[in-house]
Formats: structure tokens, C-alpha cells, sequence
């Protein structure tokens, strides 16, 4: 029941931000806002969340090196998505949510075993937290390039229900995984999270509300970080 809770809500929060992105009214300095926001939130995540266990369990040369691995294949896919395949709007951090949530699912599926109550609200915050100005922005930007609205809706649906499956899976098929190889998954995805924040989500952010995008940021990384305490 918990487990079905919490997909529903991370899943949601993709869902409800694309809808908003797509039909609502944002500006350019609110969407940068928010955006900069879930950089911050994405932050905790990549670096407490998603990298610190294996640095403090696992082989630290290994660690660095798939989280690097994890940056790379994020960067080719990226310059891919924008050079190769034409799509220069929303595509990036459709991309971004896609590569660094699959893996990051997975994980929320495992850790959700056993947890307690408390800690499945943080975590569960925490990733509601900057995948719904994600989702708003890379909507939003992909319609204003005007393709149908209605397909780029079913597009961020149809994420919404892989990373769904995504964690799904891992809670049910990967609950007797060794640790380490559990860390390994992680760490892959906080290197395509820090690879989606400085290539995505600071650039758009800055580009449509300036300075205000720091301050932004430290809001999203406290919210998150307190989110994270609650969960201790």
C-alpha cells in the first residue's frame, strides 16, 4: 500500500506538472524560479541520497567511476537529443527526468522496504519536490515550439508510468540485490543528475529569471535537506 502511495505520487508529480506547463499561464521569471528550486532539491538528492552510501560502503575508486559513467551517458544522450534528433526545447530535461529516474526509481523501490513511514514521507517529498517544476518547464517548452499539445502530454504520461514501472520493479525484483550493486545503480543515476543540473536545469533557470535563480536554489536545497532529516 505504501509502495503503491509513493509511486503514485512521484508519478503524479510529473502528470500534474506537465498539465500545468502545458495549459496553464507561467511566466518566464516563475518557471526559472521553480526550476532553480528543483536544482536545488535535486542537489540533496544526487550527493545524500544517491552517491554518499556507496562512498561510505563501497569501493570509492568504483563509486567515482560509474557516477562519472553515469555524467557521460547522460551528456552523449543530451547532445543527441539537441544535435542529432532535432529537439532543442523541453526534450533535454524530458531526457534528464527519463536517464537519471530510471535508475533512481529502482532504488526508491528497494529503500521503501521496511522503511519507516516518516522516511517514505521525506523521500517522497523530496522527489515531488523538483520533478514537478521539472516536468512544467520541459512541457511548457516543448509546446511553445507548437507540437500538439495532447501528444506531448501522453509523452510525459508515458514517462510518469516508466518510472512507475521502474520503481515497481525494484521493490519487487530487486529486494534481495547485494548492497553494493544497489549503490552502483544510484550512483549511476546522481552522475546523470549532476551532468542534467549543469547542462539543463541552472542554464534555463538563469536564462529566464537571473539572480534570483540562487537564491532559488538555496530554497530548494533547504526544503530538501530538511525533507531529508525527517527521514533519519
Amino acid at each position: 500500500m505504501i509502495t503503491a502511495l509513493v509511486v503514485i505520487i512521484v508519478s503524479a508529480a510529473l502528470i500534474l506538472g506537465a498539465v500545468w506547463g502545458i495549459y496553464g499561464n507561467i511566466s518566464k521569471k516563475l518557471e526559472g524560479f521553480l526550476v532553480a528550486l528543483a536544482g536545488g532539491a535535486l542537489l540533496v538528492s544526487a550527493i545524500l541520497e544517491l552517491i554518499n552510501p556507496a562512498l561510505q560502503k563501497n569501493s570509492i575508486g568504483i563509486t567515482l567511476a560509474v557516477v562519472f559513467a553515469g555524467a557521460i551517458i547522460f551528456t552523449g544522450l543530451d547532445y543527441l537529443i539537441k544535435e542529432k534528433w532535432g529537439s532543442k526545447s523541453g526534450g533535454g530535461l524530458l531526457a534528464a527526468i527519463t536517464l537519471d529516474g530510471i535508475p533512481e526509481n529502482l532504488a526508491l523501490g528497494v529503500t521503501l522496504i521496511g522503511a519507516s513511514a516518516l522516511s517514505v514521507a521525506a523521500l517522497a517529498g523530496s522527489i515531488f519536490l523538483s520533478n514537478l517544476p521539472e516536468a512544467a518547464g520541459g512541457a511548457k517548452e516543448m509546446a511553445a515550439d507548437n507540437n500538439s499539445k495532447k501528444k506531448i502530454l501522453w509523452l510525459w504520461i508515458g514517462t510518469a508510468l516508466i518510472l512507475s514501472v521502474a520503481a515497481l520493479v525494484g521493490h519487487f525484483l530487486l529486494a534481495d540485490t547485494p548492497e553494493e550493486y544497489l549503490n552502483y545503480i544510484k550512483c549511476f543515476a546522481g552522475g546523470a543528475v549532476v551532468a542534467s543540473l549543469a547542462l539543463e536545469v541552472f542554464p534555463k533557470a538563469f536564462k529566464n529569471e537571473k539572480y534570483w535563480t540562487g537564491v532559488a536554489t538555496a530554497i530548494g536545497l533547504i526544503l530538501a535537506l530538511y525533507l531529508n532529516s525527517l527521514g533519519e
